[in-house]
């Protein structure tokens, strides 16, 4: 059995839709399995549950290449700067914030391992799970604008989704 299907199994019977879930977003969709893993480890690192943190990345590390994975955690890692900091000047909303320049380190960006539609695609489904309304609509614009649709968007905030709520019950569970 997976490190993920011991996750999944320990999600408590309050969570059982969780599991279901879990399993289907997973699955085949309008992702390639390096977008739908890259989405995965994203949303788990940003989900901050070390078990299925590990899960995700053991099985990401068998189901999609390298790239994937290590932007996937990058991207985690890289908007959990720029949400706390975007989602602050979008929710103060005074100019005077809005014209000082970020001076924030963010050239992963710009040089992911992986294609950069990708890692634009998993920043995107970590600022679903971190509330950032600017980098949504930010990250959103690159991927529909670098080839992707709205299945594809769509598909990747479902993974976010359903791995941040597995998160939040696995911490529920835990003693």
């Amino acid at each position: 059995m997976s490190l993920l299907e011991e996750a999944r199994d320990a999600l408590p019977d309050a969570a059982r839709d969780l599991r279901l879930n879990l399993q289907s977003v997973l699955a085949d969709s309008t992702l390639s399995p390096a977008q739908r893993w890259g989405t995965a480890v994203a949303a788990a690192v940003a989900s901050r549950n070390a078990r299925l943190r590990d899960a995700v990345i053991a099985e990401a590390r068998v189901e999609a290449d390298p790239a994937a994975v290590d932007d996937g955690i990058a991207a985690a890692a890289l908007m959990g700067m720029n949400n706390v900091y975007y989602r602050f000047r979008h929710l103060i909303g005074r100019e005077v914030y809005s014209e000082k320049p970020a001076r924030l380190r963010m050239n992963r960006i710009a040089k992911p391992a992986g294609p950069k539609v990708d890692f634009e695609l998993f920043c995107l489904a970590v600022s679903a799970i971190n509330g950032c309304e600017t980098c949504l609509k930010s990250h959103e614009k690159v991927v529909l604008g670098g080839g992707l649709g709205e299945d594809q968007v769509h598909d990747a905030v479902r993974i976010a989704a359903v791995v941040h709520g597995a998160a939040v019950a696995l911490d529920l569970a835990s003693p």
